[in-house]
């Protein structure tokens, strides 16, 4: 079995629950509760306690015509999209993320590929492979990056993140991140910002693969 050991912060699970995380990040989060009990349970005692706190507030009467309208609204609504199962590494999340297809890799160079998933002026959400032993270039961060580990493994100066982990990285953090040499690393990413690169080449080619 594997064992988690990075998980979600308090503030993004909250902010999860809460439904005020963008788009790319409650995907990442999403996939990592669907494989960690610690943090499916945290998110569960968050969501029982928000239920709890609404059922204190005291009721405010409704405006006139706020049943017909919400009613016709409802009307107006498109069925909510049928449910996708997990497929093999890819959690349910990701699937959907996916359309319920395999991934469409476009080649980065080094053997290293990305498919991105959605992208938007809250964030971007892209899957990368990465070869056993392979060396993402050396970036820092504008902003917040999420990368959940979906298969293999990846080490950088914060540590090891094996499958189910998730590594927080802001503006602090100045990385290179290796996968293992157990096998390619495919991770999940969400980022708000574009990545800062040290090397010429990687910094050039970054508008043509939209890191």
């Amino acid at each position: 079995m594997t064992t988690i050991t990075h998980h979600i912060s308090d503030d993004l699970l909250d902010a999860h629950v809460t439904g005020n995380l963008p788009h790319a990040f409650s995907v990442v989060v999403a996939a990592h509760l669907s494989l960690c009990d610690a943090c499916r349970a945290r998110a569960e005692a968050a969501e029982m306690l928000g239920g709890a706190l609404l059922d204190r507030v005291n009721p405010r009467a409704m405006s006139p015509g706020a049943k017909d309208r919400l009613l016709a609204a409802l009307d107006d609504t498109p069925p909510p999209p049928a449910a996708i199962a997990r497929s093999g590494i890819f959690p349910a999340p990701v699937m959907q993320a996916l359309d319920g297809q395999p991934p469409k890799w476009r080649m980065l160079g080094g053997g290293i590929r990305q498919q991105i998933l959605s992208a938007d002026r809250e964030g971007s959400l892209r899957l990368l492979y990465i070869p056993a032993g392979r060396a993402v270039p050396e970036h820092s961060h504008g902003g917040l990056e999420l990368t959940l580990v979906l298969q293999g493994s990846f080490s950088d100066s914060e540590g090891r993140f094996g499958v189910g982990d998730v590594e927080t990285a802001g503006d602090e953090v100045d990385h290179q991140p290796v996968a293992g040499m157990e096998g390619p690393c495919i991770c999940l990413a969400a980022t708000d910002a574009p990545l800062r690169f040290r090397a010429m080449i990687p910094r050039l080619l970054q508008p043509l693969f939209r890191i």
